[in-house]
């Protein structure tokens, strides 16, 4: 799945991984670490050219963009399998609490929670489609002055110009490969953006699993979930839901030392069966040997490691590898990112 070109020998033990991991629902998880380069810049719409060469949808998040997902979509059977709606009222909490750096108190949560059920009751009666909108309108009608305050809090990310959540979704959210495009979603919708999106994910995967499918994930600049308290928590606990439920999460990065200061994100390093390590810089190299019990000989493969060159774990094997990608292929074209490449081959 990461594409890596080797060896025969490497090759069967990238196949290999696949088919040992099918019993093990809780080593489902796999993460590429990788340091980044003047030559291999960090952009989040890396996927994209590719994804559109292979008839897939990409969804550009931004403030003012035309792409819309809603926040409040919840499909049949969401959550672990209790009430649905439970479950979307602690997302639609998790929303809310990061709206406000003081955090948000018992008679705010109760409202919120109260509200929630309303919207979806009110859909179950043949009511409007759930969104934030309607959540807001709903609010509006509650007697507490808590209930006004919160309407006003959501009411930027509803008839404001950060509002690319509160609407129903226009994108192709079933086609077969998703890629969601934050590359420009500012500081603002940022946290609010990683929760709905890694939430969408959640219903994709609950409905591939319904239909006995597969599904698999990539997360590329994975630290960025954890640069905020909520998203990290939140993602935290769809990580283990997206392996409950038949998907394979792969996480890269090129900032290890972001993964490797959060509790949360080493742990599901640590959890991960399969991982696949390049050029680390000496300081990260050694944290990761601490973490991953890799000796010193061994991280030699990637402390300061010619591009293209590193380590595979998988399970307690670890295994050296040479990925030299061919230049005179369209897949290269599509996938690079090398300052005066990218733009000249995709035709920008």
């Amino acid at each position: 799945m990461f594409m890596l070109i080797a060896n025969e020998s490497i090759l069967r033990a990238a196949r290999k991984s696949d088919e040992m991991l099918e019993p093990y629902e809780w080593k489902r998880s796999r993460t590429v670490l990788r340091r980044e380069r003047a030559s291999n810049r960090p952009d989040l719409a890396d996927y994209a050219a590719l994804i559109e060469a292979m008839g897939g949808e990409v969804i550009r998040i931004a403030a003012g963009s035309r792409d819309h997902i809603n926040a409040m979509d919840m499909v049949e059977g969401y959550g672990d399998g209790g009430n649905p709606v439970v479950d979307k009222s602690e997302f639609v909490l998790s929303l809310f609490e990061q709206l406000d750096s003081g955090g948000i108190g018992p008679r705010e949560k109760s409202i919120i929670d109260r509200c929630t059920a309303y919207v979806y009751d009110d859909y179950r009666r043949g009511g409007r489609v759930p969104t934030l909108c309607v959540l807001r309108e709903k609010l509006l009608e509650q007697p507490e002055q808590e209930a006004k305050e919160l309407a006003l809090a959501l009411e930027l990310f509803t008839s404001g110009s950060l509002d690319a959540f509160a609407h129903e979704s226009n994108v192709d959210v079933n086609n077969r490969m998703v890629d969601y495009d934050i590359m420009d979603l500012g500081k603002q919708l940022k946290t609010m953006g990683l929760l709905v999106i890694t939430d969408a994910m959640l219903n994709r995967v609950t409905e591939n699993w319904k239909k006995g499918k597969r599904t698999h994930i990539f997360l590329d600049e994975f630290h960025v979930v954890f640069e905020n308290e909520y998203s990290g928590a939140f993602f935290n606990s769809a990580w283990r839901r997206f392996r409950k439920r038949n998907a394979f999460p792969n996480a890269i990065t090129q900032n290890v030392e972001y993964l490797l200061d959060s509790v949360l994100a080493s742990t599901m390093l640590s959890n991960s069966e399969f991982i696949v390590m390049l050029n680390q810089a000496a300081t990260d190299g050694h944290r990761l040997a601490k973490l991953l019990n890799i000796s010193k000989e061994q991280m030699d493969y990637i402390i300061n490691a010619d591009a293209g060159s590193g380590l595979i774990r998988y399970g307690s094997s670890l295994v050296p590898f040479v990925n030299q990608f061919p230049k005179n292929t369209r897949l290269y074209k599509l996938m690079t990112t090398k300052p005066g490449e990218d733009g000249v081959n995709r035709g920008w």
